[in-house]
């Protein structure tokens, strides 16, 4: 699944293709990819004639700012933009087309059909599902200290599961949340109500710097992921220890080990993040 810095490189991608650009009309091959309005009429409706004017993101969701309204697309686990002229062949999985009135077209493949899209009015996209149940960006200022401390405190779960919880902190997945426990010396199955503040803050700033790190590489190319333009995120070249069993850590030397958390494959340097607490 793309995560933040992943949607972020898209999301600057597709500034340069959409923007100032109106949505003659669209075509909807798989309805139940539109979440909101449940009315793929009443969808198109809303959208067409509509200028893209801006694009955002919020964690992992695309937020297309239009004239009146906004569309909030979650690209899910294969989902992908691209721009492509009249004419151009149309890739299977092709399952939302938007026509632009210069005669290009914003594409929507999605081999899984797992992909989301809502439309709701300017300032309102933040008070329904999805957005309004998430936690603050990681770069986000409400993302800070005192806040993120008192949110782990309160729960007895493992770090790495607390992690991935989007209404905690939004935008980080299973890649960063790895990487990031590996950069602050942290166990993944340590429990959130016996970390210390210093580690909470740890945690923080190695979150930051390893999204800003992904964001700068243009994200990680694990499986399919590309952007809008199909080039491959290079952040994979730097990955400390996610997708590195078995080989040694670039810090220690150590074998990279592999387990399962939550039901998540999780990766770890027995060494830089050891296992204080014996849980296994």
């Amino acid at each position: 699944m793309p995560e933040l810095p992943e949607v972020e490189t898209i999301k600057e991608t597709l500034k340069l293709f959409v923007c100032n650009k109106t949505i003659k009309h669209v075509d909807i091959k798989w309805p139940n990819m539109i979440k909101y309005p449940d009315d793929v009429e009443e969808f198109k409706a809303l959208v067409t004639g509509q200028t893209v004017r801006s694009m955002g993101r919020k964690g992992k969701f695309l937020l297309f700012y239009l004239d009146e309204y906004v569309l909030i697309s979650h690209l899910r686990m294969e989902g992908k933009y691209s721009v492509h002229s009249p004419g151009d062949p149309v890739k299977k999985h092709t399952h939302v087309t938007f026509y632009f009135s210069n005669g290009e077209e914003l594409r929507y493949n999605d081999v899984r059909k797992f992909g989301t899209m809502h439309v709701y009015p300017i300032g309102e996209e933040f008070l329904h599902k999805p957005l309004n149940q998430l936690g603050p960006d990681p770069f986000d200022t409400s993302f800070n200290l005192d806040y993120f401390y008192e949110k782990l405190k309160r729960t007895d779960r493992y770090v790495k599961t607390a992690l991935l919880d989007q209404s905690i902190v939004t935008g980080l997945g299973n890649i960063y949340v790895d990487e990031t426990l590996f950069r602050a010396n942290i166990h993944p199955l340590k429990r959130c109500s016996k970390l210390t503040k210093q580690e909470v803050k740890k945690l923080q700033i190695n979150a930051k710097e390893t999204l800003q790190d992904a964001i700068k590489a243009g994200g990680t190319t694990i499986r399919s992921y590309v952007n809008t333009q199909g080039d491959m995120g290079m952040f994979q070249q730097d990955l400390f220890v996610y997708g590195q069993d078995s080989k040694p850590c670039r810090v220690c030397g150590e074998d990279i080990i592999k387990m399962k958390v939550g039901g998540r494959g999780t990766h770890l340097c027995p060494t830089c993040q050891p296992n204080k607490q014996g849980v296994r």
